[in-house]
This record gives C-alpha cells, structure tokens and sequence, in this order.
C-alpha cells in the first residue's frame, strides 16, 4: 500500500526574498498534492517585486507569501532542507531527524539583473532563474535524491 503522506521541504537561501520564494511557489503550484512546502533565509529581506512580477507571468501568485527566517523552522522536521545558493549552504544549520541536506544552487537573478542596461535585460535573467527552478521543481521528488549531499 502506497504511503500518501506529503512530503515536507523547505527550500532555503540568503535572504528569502527571490530563488526560495520562486521555489516555494512552484511546489505549491505543481507538486501541492505531493509536497508540504516552506521557504526562508538565512537573513531574511523583502519579497522581490520583480519575482512576484514573473511568477504572475507564468501563472503562479506568490505576492501573499513573506521572508522567513530559518530560526521559525529549527524545532520542525523536515523530509528534505533544499539550499539554492552558496551562503546559504555553507550556513545551513542542522536540523533534527531524517532530514536530508540537498544543495541545488541557481544564479541570483537580482546580482544579474544589477548590471543590465534596461528592465528587459534584467527581466530575462528573472525568467531564465524562473524557469530552471520550475525544470527542478518539476522533476520532484526525484530530484532531491540526485543532489543530496
């Protein structure tokens, strides 16, 4: 008999402002009757208006989610932690349990997007990032074992 509990992730990264917030609404978006899922920051921020901006282009609402930080989560058990960016990797803390560390990095769109001349060129990178993390997300739960560390 198939086990039918959700699997429950938490992507993680710097701020919570752009990759995990993409990432978090996506899985809910794609895989929401699979996944459990939560994102948050290692120092936490604001959520970027432009991923709100490009999430609505592709037909997923992010702009009610908010910037967490990591400390809210230390007491939950997670099935999977997914950090999406080096800082974030290298300071991940432990947490309890059978949770498996998975590091899957993508390129920060807001530090691309700093050195384009116009919104167009700083858009594409959004899109680009947006998109890579839905061929992730997409490809769950067989994703995570392919990058867990």
């Amino acid at each position: 008999m198939k086990n039918n509990k959700k699997i429950k992730i938490l992507f993680l990264c710097t701020g919570n402002s752009c990759r995990s917030q993409i990432a978090e609404g996506w899985t809910r978006k794609l895989k929401n009757d699979q996944m459990e899922v939560y994102s948050a920051g290692v120092a936490p921020s604001t959520i970027d208006p432009t991923a709100v901006k490009v999430m609505a282009e592709a037909g997923v609402d992010i702009s009610g989610q908010k910037s967490k930080d990591i400390d809210e989560f230390l007491g939950m058990e997670f099935d999977y932690v997914v950090t999406l960016c080096d800082h974030a990797n290298e300071s991940c803390p432990i947490f309890p349990g059978k949770t498996k560390r998975v590091h899957k990095g993508f390129d920060d769109p807001p530090v691309l997007a700093a050195g384009t001349p116009d919104e167009d060129s700083a858009m594409g990178h959004y899109r680009r990032v947006r998109d890579e993390i839905r061929s992730f997300v997409e490809g769950l739960p067989n994703n995570l074992e392919k990058h867990t560390g």
